[in-house]
């Protein structure tokens, strides 16, 4: 007799992946071929195989560093596609090195688009074994559902933590709300059909954490919604400021950091990887202290 698995729900995993890991945090993996480390720089940085093939030794690396204390790992399709076909195939090998390792994995590419197209664009995802994609959500439900399919997961830009966002997204619109706040009407609305065991659905939205004064009003907004929460660290935030993002406990958020953790300022003496071991730690740390 054949025992069918249940289906995959992308909030219910990643919900587990955080209780597993007792971490409520992200590692966002954007390798910069001038950033990497000595042992790994290219033999020629004008040469697109040679660059792939050092940020995939690099990120692969990383995993391995991250994954005892980091419940997911956010990777930055834009830092392979730059070198083309061979940084897509080093993508595809970190993706599937990502999703055997436990961790839930975030394809960071941003799409914004709509029928087939969104459709393509979210197969794709699936295909290359993201359990999330993050996405603009400025199309409207045409361009978000399509990313909800067989379970997967979409983070929607709600409120971003780039300063340049506020031209836009704090706008006020004749009923009262601004822009990020009617989106995030839209992404509760269009998340309450996936809400899975764990009370959050599969449709979560990206919420910075240099917005503080913003991100209480739109947890209320979005009670059954992740949110992925970027700006932390390298780019300002700090632990107080992401504090209202969970519901209760390490709940309802995951908090993302890149360059901290990447490119750590280690101890003399100290192996780069061991750094990044210990920078994702920290990190960690300071995400459990005041979650429980």
């Amino acid at each position: 007799m054949t025992t069918l698995s249940a289906p995959f729900h992308a909030a219910d995993f990643l919900g587990a992946r955080i209780e597993r890991a007792n971490s409520a945090t992200c590692v966002g993996l954007d390798p910069v071929v001038d950033r990497l480390p000595s042992g790994l720089a290219p033999n020629d940085p004008n040469n697109a195989a040679h660059c792939a093939r050092s940020i995939e030794l690099f990120s692969c690396a990383v995993l391995e560093a991250v994954v005892a204390d980091a419940a997911a790992v956010k990777i930055q399709a834009a830092c392979f596609e730059r070198f083309g076909a061979e940084g897509s195939a080093a993508l595809q090998r970190v993706l599937a090195q990502a999703r055997a390792s436990g961790l839930a994995v975030i394809l960071d590419f941003k799409r914004g688009d709509i029928g087939i197209s969104a459709e393509h664009y979210a197969a794709s995802a699936r295909a290359a074994g993201a359990h999330w994609t993050t996405i603009s959500a400025y199309l409207g439900a045409d361009g978000i559902l399509p990313f909800l399919s067989e379970g997967h997961g979409a983070f929607a830009l709600v409120r971003t933590s780039n300063p340049s966002g506020d031209a836009l997204q704090a706008l006020a619109l004749s009923d009262g709300r601004t822009v990020a706040e009617a989106v995030a009407d839209l992404v509760t609305e269009l998340g309450k059909p996936s809400i899975g065991a764990r009370g959050f659905s599969n449709l979560g939205a990206v919420v910075g954490a240099t917005k503080r004064d913003e991100i209480a009003s739109l947890r209320k907004r979005m009670p059954n919604t992740l949110f992925l929460v970027p700006g932390y660290g390298a780019q300002g935030g700090s632990a107080d400021d992401v504090r209202a993002c969970f519901t209760s406990g390490s709940r309802g958020a995951l908090i993302t950091a890149s360059r901290s953790v990447l490119y750590p300022k280690p101890a003399v003496g100290t192996p780069w990887q061991q750094a990044i071991r210990d920078a994702a730690r920290s990190f960690a740390d300071e995400i459990r202290a005041i979650v429980h």
